[in-house]
């Protein structure tokens, strides 16, 4: 059929089919601002406005547009111009991924039509049908607030970075500072810390243009002509070998050209976890298997001319299984007697297979017992944490084809391009040399995108075909098929002497890898490290089982190990101090860890080579100020006021305070590598290729910050090309926290020999000593006050005199890992009748060293914060009693709206890390840690009942009142 819409204004005639969604038809028509999120239109990435109104396309049928007018993020702008809703995405640091900007300024754009003057609410509820996982909304909301104001022709609130005084070295104030601007980033500055031009600015992302305009910039925009579409069959049993596959009836149908399974694809074992080589063992997959073992686990894939045959094709794959007990409780899967998941012959590298123990992991700084026995008090304590997803608005999706010289390009969201490469390349049976991996922008990875998960079926499918092989996930196959947080039964006894400093500390961990153990061995690792670095204790032991169940697999998520640990650490420290009669944060400051004392426990946990017989030691600290800073900003005194955590007038209402301190790390020593190359152009621009994977964490942005700097340019100079196998340097990929500190270091290394070369050219084309010039403005200074600018440096040595491209290259590989240590507060409120919790405000004040960008480094917090909340407050994967998860899909597996955020604010405290590029140190990960345990300890503030475990549902939560 054909139908007419007015696309931006032009009267269009498009061919669809009666079953075509509106988004499918627009997309096909060339506009790639319509993104796909879910089938059912939660997450609101299709949204467009029709006649006016939102509508996600996901929902509405191409045939019931027919005649009416469609307005798509592409029509707001020309080139060379951007619409004040544009712009002021732009200017206040609204965008990360960009993957659902285009529906935010939709929904603004209709939003100001009708109401020119919006308050913040009136914006939240129009935002309130965009999911977003990653800004915590706190800037798209003021971003459209600002639009309004000047399109009102209103002077907008500022957005500059606000400086606030230190308060360790001054009396903290009574009361709470003044109101700053909302998304204003706040410093704490450091004496410490130079004077820079270009780092610690907030500078606007480089990318940022083409991702408010809605350009092609994601892996579902590459349109490859012939391309088929790939649906994978998958188990509907927790465990069952596959007796039988008959594929005959699916690859009769027409419009299907392969059907991949365990009977004709080769049997080669590996590990899924994107990590450096060699992966870590087990090696306890392969492409597809004769056994499943979780509900979602591979069976066959099918390529077809359209996505209705594929389906269609699977449903005609006759699979008989013979189903097997399953077990999905860590505790209970180690027991003798449980099924066993793992009982191949050629299962490679797990501790004890036959009792589903993939790994047993122990460490120890000395005899535990010795501390415990000297104590005045030991506590122990039991916690559980639970299994959640990272749902990234875009969900996994990959395509592969064969170029022109017969080498096979796969496109790929990925956030470990160079990982995936050498990965698949023994899965398909080519050398590494005929792969190319290309990393388009990624819509959110969060971890989950640290895999090589669905590479390899393209790349079968391409060599089975002969073609073009697009794959991507539905929701429900997002939550089920791809990759999970680890849930764990952790255990703390800790030893504490009369004084309240500690005597020794245990950790005992259960941990959950689901059916596979891609980084089982390492988020455990983690787990240890960060459960038992946080603390000073002279005594010390970890000691981790890591069970085979059949659940969904876990894998990486944003932490990765930590937020288990401080969960469970800082509960267990804070109800410690309750015991011991003790102020929580007086007890922690006693013992928490400063600059100069050891990390002890850390060499017999890290993965990379790093000499054991060094000890790492805190070179950088700003963890006092950093709590300071946050009582400040929460009005911590509060906590004790009885009137206000008991309001007369809300007898159902009890408030609360909470505290949680966290450390992290940053990069893993001794194995993170990260290179950079830079060259310069005719006109004193600069190409800088990365490896690295900027996520929408504004990587890109910060290492041309990094760059510029160093070459005296400004960053729109820095022209940035990254993640591509074939073109840009070697890279780990995006993952521990380490991209500003390795790939930024790299990119340091690279500019200062650039520099070098600059300068010598200057010094000659100026008659002065080279020790006399400095760059800065686009232009080489010499003391006496000559300059020569940059463009006619680049023109001489690339046109004129003793030709030669200014360019080089480097690499870094760090032998330390510097922690970034925060001070996270909560403030809620407990309905005791229903135990419903609401988070009234959430507070991090952060040490990151130097932040490189400001308002990346607050938007990293703000939106770490917000999935933290969602991991301590509603968000978990539910399962029948035969292993199908129930809630998968939005909605049912709750993320948190525009319009039920919490107040956030992010305090960015500068300290000079040594080690770090201009003093930098990590900042992605820390926002996870310390949310839910800051939120349980304000529930115990509020209602005086400790609960153990997460999420603090409703049911939950009144439970533990009841049995108060």
């Amino acid at each position: 059929m054909t139908i007419t819409l007015t696309i931006n204004g032009t009267k269009t005639g498009l061919d669809c089919q009666p079953r075509d969604s509106l988004r499918t038809v627009l997309r096909k028509a060339g506009y790639k601002s319509v993104r796909f999120g879910s089938e059912t239109g939660e997450t609101g990435a299709a949204a467009v406005l029709v006649d006016g109104r939102l509508i996600t396309a996901d929902l509405m049928l191409a045939a019931q547009a027919d005649g009416h007018e469609v307005e798509t993020v592409e029509g707001l702008s020309s080139p060379g111009n951007l619409h004040p809703i544009q712009e002021a995405f732009i200017e206040t640091g609204a965008i990360q991924s960009g993957y659902s900007t285009p529906a935010m300024i939709l929904a603004a754009k209709a939003l100001i039509a009708r109401n020119p003057n919006p308050t913040e609410d009136d914006v939240r509820d129009a935002l309130s049908g965009i999911l977003d996982r990653e800004t915590g909304y706190l800037r798209p909301v003021h971003a459209v607030l600002r639009a309004a104001a000047v399109m009102r022709g209103e002077a907008p609130e500022s957005v500059d970075v606000v400086f606030l005084e230190p308060l360790t070295d001054v009396d903290r104030p009574e009361a709470p500072e003044a109101d700053l601007p909302a998304i204003a980033p706040r410093v704490v500055p450091s004496s410490d810390v130079p004077e820079t031009r270009v780092v610690g600015k907030g500078e606007t992302k480089v990318d940022a243009i083409k991702l408010v305009k809605g350009n092609p910039a994601f892996t579902d925009d590459v349109d490859l002509s012939g391309t088929l579409v790939a649906k994978v069959l998958y188990s509907p049993h927790a465990n069952a070998r596959i007796v039988d596959i008959d594929d005959a009836a699916a690859l009769a149908l027409p419009g299907v050209h392969a059907v991949l399974h365990h009977g004709n694809v080769a049997r080669v074992r590996y590990a899924s976890g994107g990590q450096s080589y060699p992966n870590p063992l087990p090696y306890d997959q392969v492409s597809f298997d004769n056994r499943v073992r979780y509900v979602g686990d591979r069976v066959a894939a099918v390529a077809a001319d359209t996505e209705e045959i594929a389906l269609a094709a699977i449903d005609l794959i006759n699979v008989t299984y013979e189903v097997l007990p399953a077990v999905f409780d860590e505790n209970e899967a180690i027991l003798d007697g449980a099924p066993v998941i793992h009982d191949e012959p050629d299962m490679e590298g797990a501790h004890d297979a036959s009792h589903n123990l993939v790994h047993h992991i122990e460490a120890e700084t000395g005899d535990v017992a010795d501390g415990f026995a000297i104590a005045d008090r030991v506590f122990e304590q039991t916690m559980r944490v639970h299994q959640v997803q990272q749902t990234p608005i875009e969900p996994h999706i990959a395509i592969s084809a064969w170029d022109s010289d017969e080498r096979l390009v796969i496109t790929s969201s990925t956030q470990v391009p160079f990982h995936v490469r050498r990965m698949v390349a023994p899965l398909l049976g080519l050398p590494v040399k005929q792969i190319r991996i290309i990393k388009p922008r990624i819509g959110g990875g969060f971890g989950v995108k640290q895999e090589m998960l669905i590479e390899d079926i393209v790349g079968h499918l391409t060599i089975a075909t002969g073609r073009p092989v697009r794959l991507e996930l539905t929701r429900e196959e997002e939550f089920m098929s791809s990759r999970t947080r680890h849930p764990q039964t952790i255990t703390f006894k800790t030893g504490v002497d009369a004084g309240g400093m500690l005597t020794a500390q245990e950790m005992r961990v259960v941990a959950n890898t689901g059916a596979y153990g891609t980084h089982g061995l390492t988020v455990q690792m983690v787990t240890g490290l960060r459960g038992l670095s946080s603390f000073n204790s002279p005594l010390k032991r970890f000691d981790c089982k890591v069970a085979y169940t059949n659940i969904p697999v876990p894998g990486a998520y944003r932490g990765y190990g930590a937020p288990q640990a401080l969960y469970a650490l800082e509960v267990h420290m804070e109800d410690i101090a309750d015991e011991l009669g003790m102020d929580a944060i007086d007890f922690r400051r006693l013992n928490w860890t400063k600059v100069g004392d050891p990390l002890d426990i850390a060499p017999q946990l890290g993965e990379g080579d790093q000499d054991a017989s060094v000890m790492p030691m805190v070179t950088s600290c700003g963890l006092e100020e950093a709590v300071a800073q946050g009582q400040r900003a929460i009005d911590w005194d509060r906590r004790n006021d009885p009137e206000w955590r008991q309001p007369s007038d809300k007898p159902n209402i009890r408030r609360g305070l909470g505290f949680a301190m966290a450390m992290h790390g940053t990069a893993i020593p001794g194995l993170d590598m990260g290179g950079a190359s830079l060259k310069i152009n005719d006109d004193g621009s600069f190409n800088l290729l990365v490896g690295a994977t900027d996520l929408g964490t504004g990587s890109d942005t910060v290492l041309a910050q990094i760059a510029a700097e160093v070459v005296g340019v400004g960053t729109d100079d820095i022209i940035v090309y990254s993640s591509d196998t074939d073109m840009t340097p070697f890279d780990v990929g995006a993952y521990a926290s380490s991209t500003t500190y390795i790939s930024g270091m790299a990119t340091k290394r690279a500019a200062e020999l650039v520099r070098t070369q600059i300068v010598a050219r200057a010094a000659l084309m100026l008659d002065v000593d080279a020790d006399s010039i400095d760059l800065y403005d686009g232009a080489a200074w010499s003391a006496d006050g000559q300059s020569v600018t940059l463009e006619k440096i680049a023109l001489s040595t690339l046109h004129q005199e003793g030709q030669h491209q200014i360019m080089a290259d480097a690499s870094y590989v760090s032998p330390e890992s510097p922690p970034p240590y925060a001070a996270q507060f909560a403030e809620v409120e407990v309905d005791i009748e229903t135990g419903q919790v609401t988070v009234n405000r959430l507070v991090m004040a952060v040490d990151c060293g130097v932040p490189i960008n400001p308002v990346t480094a607050a938007g990293q917090v703000e939106g770490g914060m917000i999935q933290a909340l969602g991991y301590g407050h509603c968000e978990e994967m539910v399962y029948d009693g035969d292993g199908r998860m129930v809630n998968p899909e939005f909605g049912p597996y709750k993320i948190y709206r525009a319009d039920e955020m919490p107040d956030v604010e992010a305090i960015l405290v500068q300290t000079m890390e040594p080690s770090g590029p201009f003093g930098a140190k990590a900042i992605a990960e820390i926002p996870k840690d310390a949310v839910a345990p800051a939120m349980r300890n304000a529930i115990a503030n509020a209602t005086g009942v400790r609960i153990a475990d997460i999420p603090f549902t409703p049911e939950r939560v009144w439970r533990a009142l009841q049995d108060a």
